[in-house]
């Protein structure tokens, strides 16, 4: 099974890179980053020491339900390039020793029994392994201490 790791699309990033509100209906806080922990969702890149960066509450699905989980993200406050989508982990991610990766249904609902705090070298098989099945649609990757959104695993 081939995979695909993606970053927010584009216009949703824009749109709050130009003062839109976050899934709470609020402006997007700015702040100057450190350098340090500071990963954009959009660019996978870390917002480098000295520059603007937004915090905001992100809800990575369409609708209101149960399952919509929101939490906190942060972006560029400036415009950045999406990441390209790749088979492989982004390199934003391999510092970290593990993360949670869960599966969704096409209803966005969570998948009982996917979800599982997965160490990192092993993201990519059992992203493959879980995509396997028909009930799972995608899958999201979140952080396994806070569960911030990272993004979205995809079939290829």
């Amino acid at each position: 099974m081939s995979i695909l790791f993606k970053a927010l699309p584009t216009d949703a990033v824009r749109a709050l890179q130009s003062g839109g509100a976050d899934a709470y209906g609020h402006v997007p806080e700015r702040a100057i980053s450190d350098g340090d922990g500071v990963p954009c969702r959009h660019c996978l890149k870390n917002v480098a020491a000295g520059e603007a960066y937004l915090i905001l509450a992100y809800r990575p699905f369409a609708e209101l339900q149960p399952y919509a989980e929101t939490g906190p993200i942060f972006l560029h406050a400036e415009e950045c390039p999406r990441a390209e989508e790749a088979a492989a982990i982004p390199e934003l991610f391999l510092k970290t020793k593990d993360y949670i990766v869960r599966g969704y249904s096409a209803d966005d609902r969570i998948v009982y029994g996917s979800g599982a705090v997965v160490p990192t070298p092993d993201i990519a098989a059992r992203a493959a392994e879980l995509l396997e099945r028909e009930e799972i649609a995608y899958l999201h990757m979140r952080s396994a201490r806070n569960n911030c959104y990272q993004c979205r695993i995809e079939r290829a």
